[in-house]
């Protein structure tokens, strides 16, 4: 849960675990261990990140989700790339992967999955917009 809550809130701000780890004084491995849940911070720590990322500790340590809708809607945006990414991993990863019978190489799979990410943020902004604009698109 707070494990959770911090990596959504470090990529929110478009920050690697060692940018963080620099801001709290601590290493990147213990960041890697509060986002995995296998340790958590000290009073002091805690502290610390609370002021950095302007939340609550009752924010980052109850069980049910205190975000707003803007921080709930970017941790929708996160996983979709997170999921993204992990698809381009699994693509890459595979030997004499093919596409209509022809085989793909690194450079056509990183072109699919481009692809995906443009679509992908054409389906954003179109939803943006109809949201702005009161349901029209």
């Amino acid at each position: 849960m707070l494990g959770e809550k911090l990596k959504m809130l470090r990529k929110s701000r478009c920050m690697t675990q060692q940018e963080l780890g620099k801001a709290l004084g601590i290493s990147t491995s213990t960041v890697g261990m509060y986002e995995q849940g296998r340790r958590s911070p000290d009073h002091a720590t805690l502290l610390k990140i609370c002021q950095l990322f302007e939340v609550s500790s009752d924010s980052l340590l109850l069980d049910s989700p205190v975000l707003s809708e803007q921080q709930a809607a970017l941790q929708s945006n996160i996983d979709l790339n997170d999921v993204i990414e992990d698809f381009r991993a699994h693509l890459l990863s595979q030997q004499g992967l093919m596409f209509n019978g022809m085989p793909l190489s690194e450079s056509d799979i990183a072109q699919v999955v481009d692809a995906i990410e443009v679509g992908t943020m054409v389906a954003v902004e179109k939803l943006r917009r109809r949201t702005n604009n009161g349901g029209e698109a």
